[in-house]
């Protein structure tokens, strides 16, 4: 009998060990609403600042041009910012990098400056959250939740708006202060530790700095699951760019910068041209952005479908390129014509007023697509790094932000020069060319990663004999 029952004891903890979580249903929705509620402030930081570029040109008596480099001044910044947290989060724990970094974010809007240097970090521990917690075969559902932030185009311009028309600019950091100070309180409480190098599936005791003031709050683990020894590792922020050296990273890496830099360009110069064109004032420069941020939401609908495909457990040897990139076709093709259509209803105003309901459906549309573009790719890159998905969004970050800060530096230039139309076609052409480098990794990308995955496995094991 007590043999029996030894051996049910050990089945059952056995069973335990090997389901991916132990994290209930509820308790996985709970997680991921915080930590996209913290992601959120990545998008929103941006957003609720585009609708006061025109009136912080006028107020400071330069040009838009000189006021988006402004932006380009936080695309650098957001380039080095998730690298010093991307693979600390993924050494030291999700739960402390969070706490730091929002108290650093809300202190840095406190002092109305650099509000935008820490939110970015945030973002790509949010992606390591969901690797932690969900399994592959659910990890797109997931996702749907976590990008559930794509409301912030939506919000983000009406409240900037609405602080900028009625109170003034600088309201926009009080906002952002008081909105991270809530995230911040919820997080200290009710966020528990998931990286998975530390609490495994959550049967692993965490240590006490990383465990929860509320005993017994998503609590899975006990005395017998102790981890007996943890090997510490400094965290290192250069972690990033050796991801960029995988040929399967870097292609869709790069798609990605291209997708991104398009989609800043397009919502940095909305407010200055609608306002130019259909002379707006700023409650109404925020509203604009309104359809792109709905369309952005409305996809949400799509994105589980789209992602949730049946994949292996196995993610080393299972082909996750082609089961993800076997539907960003259609997303993609309609991506790159309502670029190219939204740009040429805007420049052809001036030879006959087109209405104003024209380029915001069209924005709809490009909002709908893009958002599914991004949700496929991020499925994508953290399948194919799924030890460690923080490094991997921050090594994404990298490439993306110099993109999008090089654009934004000659964006109002390109358009005085070559017009509105032709700019928004070579926005249109990176569309294209993010598609095809997608294409690539469709045909080529599995075979590279497993040559680089049996290349680290080699050089491991010489290591280990040494």
């Amino acid at each position: 009998m007590d043999d029996e029952k030894g051996n049910e004891e050990s089945q059952v903890a056995r069973e335990v060990i090997e389901r991916y979580s132990l994290f209930t249903t509820a308790e996985k929705w709970c997680i991921i609403g915080m930590v996209a509620y913290a992601a959120w402030f990545s998008t929103l930081s941006s957003f609720i600042y585009f609708p006061a570029l025109h009136v912080l040109s006028e107020t400071f008596g330069v040009s838009v041009a000189k006021i988006n480099l402004t932006i380009t001044s936080y695309m650098a910044i957001a380039t080095i910012a998730p690298t010093l947290v991307g693979d600390a989060a993924d050494v030291g724990g999700r739960r402390l990098v969070y706490v730091i970094t929002l108290s650093l974010y809300i202190g840095a809007n406190i002092g109305i400056a650099l509000s935008k240097l820490i939110s970015s970090g945030t973002f790509s521990i949010a992606y390591g959250v969901v690797n932690d917690i969900a399994s592959p075969a659910e990890r797109g559902s997931f996702l749907t939740q976590l990008t559930s932030i794509t409301i912030a185009p939506s919000i983000g311009p009406i409240l900037g708006g609405v602080l900028t028309y009625a109170a003034d600019w600088s309201w926009i950091f009080w906002f952002l202060s008081i909105a991270a100070g809530i995230g911040l309180t919820t997080m200290i409480f009710l966020l528990p530790e998931t990286s998975r190098n530390l609490v495994g599936n959550g049967s692993t005791r965490p240590p006490k700095y990383l465990r929860l003031p509320i005993r017994g709050l998503m609590r899975h683990w006990n005395k017998s699951h102790i981890a007996e020894n943890h090997k510490w590792r400094t965290p290192n922020p250069l972690k990033s760019l050796k991801i960029l050296a995988r040929k399967d990273n870097i292609g869709i890496i790069i798609a990605c910068g291209f997708l991104y830099t398009v989609y800043t360009c397009l919502n940095v110069s909305l407010s200055i041209l609608f306002i130019d064109i259909y002379k707006l004032n700023q409650w109404q420069a925020g509203l604009i952005y309104l359809p792109f941020g709905i369309g952005g939401s409305v996809s949400t609908t799509a994105r589980g479908l789209l992602t949730d495909k049946a994949v292996g457990g196995d993610l080393d040897n299972f082909p996750v390129e082609k089961a993800r990139l076997g539907v960003i076709w259609i997303p993609m093709l309609l991506t790159a014509a309502s670029v190219l259509g939204f740009g040429w209803v805007l420049h052809f105003h001036k030879v006959r007023f087109l209405h104003i309901a024209i380029p915001l459906c069209i924005q709809f549309i490009i909002g709908l697509c893009m958002q599914l573009d991004f949700s496929i790719y991020n499925t994508l890159l953290g399948d194919k790094n799924h030890r460690t998905p923080a490094a991997a969004q921050a090594s994404s970050n990298i490439v993306r932000c110099t993109f999008a800060a090089i654009a934004i530096s000659f964006l109002q230039g390109l358009i005085d020069a070559i017009g509105i139309g032709w700019t928004f076609t070579i926005l249109s052409g990176m569309c294209l060319l993010a598609m095809s480098l997608f294409f690539l990794d469709y045909w080529k990308g599995t075979r590279w990663r497993q040559e680089s995955l049996r290349r680290f496995a080699e050089r491991r094991g010489r290591s280990d004999l040494d």
